[in-house]
């Protein structure tokens, strides 16, 4: 018999160093290694807030209150000087890679992807994200919230599913794939598969909570298992992003708080920004911004309105962080607090898709609609609650962003500076200083892996990695004197343009702009024509080491060092592929992309699968178009909704209801129009059809679709028939989704109680986008049918 077997470790793929025998008793047993963080290595905890501007949280100088994330503030370190890329997705590549978003292949939202290396929205696997590599190092690895990084077309049923948070590095995941969702009747997604609300709103569903919930439980189910192993927790709120919902109870918390205005928040909170010490205390406050209204010119109607806005997006926030403090809570309780890295920022600066009016649907800014003032009042009761997908006038944008001009989607400092902190209560003795250095969201990885002694992996999953192209500021955490390290970055947003360098900043607000409009005039000609030569009409330059809130424009005052900068931004530009500069905006939701299911004429889909996600659904805006559902009415009838494509925000439902075959469209909640039948719905097999036959042209830019007539089938024979004089001209809605068979999600009409599912039985239900006339619907329809 042999000795005592000692036991072995060894990794896959290496020599096994054990015996074997002819029999046990002659061999020698090894285990594979398992993958242990190293001793000591602490949790690490991202906390991702969407649309928050520099000056909205408390411990940013503002008055809403936020105790918890201010709690963070005080036990750690708030940065003045972070930044991000003035868009959601972009910034999230940029947070979770270390890589700049057009070395992501993420120039804007996945929305807007164009054909083009830097633009397609397919992050690279040469870009590592962070979970893949604290995966690797022994680290649990979970995401909960908003993703955003998954090109549109692949967020289907179908996939591929390689690009989903599971496809890279996490372990769990539980939140939404698109860039925002109702926050009473999200989208939600849990691994791999489409999943509903544990909740209704009456209820008292609410996603945040739903959120934090969620991510107690993933990482109280590991740490009662393997209390010694860390996780990474990428927790990423749908919260500050309209629409902006929150119990009435924490709304009406700020009744009155606004009724001074915008201009005089942004006074205070300024001057509460100079006593923390975040802003330099011979800055000046940004000029008041040209597209914003005179507080004190609006009716009292307006000001009533805005004001409720306001108190229902500073509700939200707090809301937001009192769910934040649950999680932050439960961490302290588990006793792993103290050992957790923190990091907290938001995406980008406060969002202006409210329009200069503030809007109860937020889809209206994506299709050109202008909002009604009248709409908005009748609603003001209402604001907060799951009926609308509202979101506040962009006079709150521009003073949520202070000291800064502008806001999200734009590179002055308005869209792109953020609040920023860190804590790591054992391993970070600042609480509650400040740092100035300058830093950008690509530094968040190369930071985390330097204070865990990681290096980066030469390859992941067998892809060799890309060079991280942040820099680490751990020094800054422990020494406020330390240097700053990041002296270069450039921005593009949708055309938008800027570059810092060593303490100064050249903006191009839109491309295309011309000398006369930029009111400059350069007396050298020489600098002139090199201005010319490198497309710099428009540019603005600023000395930000002086001029904190980018006031002062010394274009004219200093065009060698304009040139300069431009000149850097080309470099840097061919560096990170972010060329070719494209200004379209919402133009760009239209773009053509290759689809996973080749586009087609007819679509087929069927009952008691997952919703068809918009971006791979027909295109049915602008053109005419068919829906037909093969379906079993029982005796004594059926009703529900056959098939249904959007929410609150906009689209239509194909339903029957008291016998009636009925279609709804709901013109971005603005107006709509239900055109009913003549007759009951016979009971037995039928066929229950819709044609939409345009009657005019869109007018795209006053957000009007084309016209159209509705007409209304039972086998083939119609029914009844209607006009819709106005229809949605871009997108359907945010959440656009093809359910069959019911009303997913925010109910899309207040015609009948979601989700109104069908009661009879269906067999398919077909799209034909063809543009033909079908002149004989039952036998073209079941030929069709027969053909699947």
């Amino acid at each position: 018999m042999s000795e005592e077997p000692t036991l072995h470790e060894y990794r896959p793929g290496s020599t096994f160093p054990g015996v074997i025998g002819r029999t046990f008793d002659e061999s020698s047993p090894a285990w594979p290694e398992p993958r242990r963080a190293r001793d000591g290595a602490p949790n690490v905890l991202f906390i991702v807030i969407d649309d928050m501007g520099y000056g909205q949280l408390g411990c940013y100088g503002s008055p809403i209150r936020t105790p918890n994330i201010d709690r963070i503030a005080a036990n750690g370190v708030r940065f003045a000087n972070m930044h991000t890329t003035a868009l959601c997705s972009p910034s999230r590549t940029c947070i979770l890679t270390g890589r700049n978003h057009h070395s992501n292949h993420m120039a804007a939202i996945t929305e807007t992807s164009t054909g083009f290396p830097g633009y397609d929205g397919n992050v690279p696997f040469e870009n590592g994200f962070l979970a893949e590599i604290l995966k690797g190092e022994g680290y649990n690895t979970f995401a909960v919230g908003k993703w955003h990084l998954t090109p549109t077309d692949q967020t289907t049923a179908a996939g591929p599913y390689d690009r989903w948070p599971l496809g890279r590095g996490f372990e769990r995941y539980y939140g939404f794939l698109g860039g925002d969702t109702h926050q009473y009747y999200p989208e939600l997604t849990h691994d791999n598969h489409r999943v509903e609300p544990p909740k209704t709103p009456e209820e008292g569903y609410h996603l945040t909570e739903d959120l934090v919930d969620r991510a107690i439980t993933f990482i109280a189910d590991a740490k009662q298992v393997a209390p010694n192993k860390p996780f990474f927790t990428y927790f990423a709120t749908g919260a500050m992003h309209a629409p902006h919902h929150a119990p009435k109870e924490w709304t009406d918390r700020y009744a009155g708080m606004f009724d001074e205005g915008w201009d005089v928040y942004r006074e205070r909170v300024f001057a509460k920004q100079k006593e923390l010490g975040l802003v330099p205390a011979d800055a000046e406050l940004s000029r008041h911004d040209p597209d914003v209204q005179d507080w004190d010119s609006l009716s009292a109607d307006e000001r009533r309105l805005y004001s409720r806005m306001m108190e229902v997006f500073a509700g939200f926030l707090e809301h937001t962080d009192h769910h934040i403090g649950r999680l932050i809570s439960f961490l302290e309780e588990l006793g792993e607090l103290d050992d957790t890295l923190i990091m907290l920022i938001s995406d980008n600066g406060a969002s202006a898709e409210g329009g200069p009016t503030g809007s109860i649907n937020e889809n209206k800014f994506f299709n050109f609609v202008p909002d009604s003032l009248e709409q908005n009042l009748a609603a003001i009761d209402d604001l907060g609650g799951p009926k609308y997908f509202n979101h506040y006038p962009w006079g709150w944008t521009w003073a949520g962003n202070t000291p800064f001009r502008r806001w999200k989607r734009e590179t002055y400092r308005g869209g792109i500076s953020d609040p920023f902190m860190v804590q790591w209560t054992n391993a970070i003795p600042a609480r509650g200083e400040i740092r100035t250095q300058y830093a950008h969201a690509i530094d968040m990885v190369p930071t985390v892996l330097d204070l865990l002694g990681v290096t980066p992996p030469d390859s992941i999953r067998g892809v060799t990695q890309s060079p991280i192209e942040g820099v680490s500021f751990k020094d800054a955490l422990t020494d406020a004197s330390a240097a700053s390290l990041h002296t270069t970055q450039y921005f593009e947003m949708i055309g938008h343009r800027s570059i810092y360098h060593d303490g100064w900043r050249a903006v191009c607000p839109w491309p295309g702009a011309s000398f006369a409009e930029s009111g400059r005039a350069f007396g050298d000609p020489i600098t002139a024509d090199v201005l010319r030569e490198l497309d710099a009409d428009g540019w603005e330059l600023y000395h930000v080491a002086e001029d904190f809130a980018e006031n002062h424009d010394l274009a004219a005052q200093y065009p060698d060092k304009l040139v300069e900068l431009i000149s850097l931004w080309y470099v840097e530009a061919g560096k990170y592929n972010v060329l070719p500069i494209d200004g379209r905006g919402q133009q760009r939701f239209a773009e053509q992309r290759p689809v996973i299911a080749k586009d087609r004429s007819r679509y087929v889909y069927f009952p008691h699968t997952s919703e068809v996600a918009g971006s791979a659904a027909p295109r049915l805006v602008n053109r005419p178009h068919t829906i037909n559902a093969l379906v079993e009415i029982p005796e004594g009838g059926a009703e529900g909704v056959l098939v249904s494509q959007g929410g609150v925000d906009g689209g239509y439902s194909l339903y029957v209801k008291d016998g009636r075959l009925v279609y709804t469209y709901n013109y971005v909640a603005a107006e709509y129009f239900h055109i009913t039948s003549d007759a009951d719905v016979p009971t037995g097999t039928h066929i229950l059809s819709m044609e939409f036959a345009p009657t005019g042209q869109p007018s795209i830019r006053e957000g009007k679709g084309t016209p159209a007539t509705v007409t209304l089938f039972v086998d083939g024979q119609p029914v009844g028939s209607g006009d819709l004089p106005v229809t949605i001209p871009i997108m359907l809605g945010l959440a656009s989704g093809v359910s069959v068979g019911l009303d997913a999600g925010a109910p899309l009409t207040d015609a009948y109680t979601a989700p109104f599912a069908f009661t009879g039985t269906i067999d398919r239900v077909v799209f034909d986008v063809s543009g033909e006339h079908i002149v004989d619907h039952e036998a073209e329809l079941r030929a069709a049918l027969a053909r699947q």
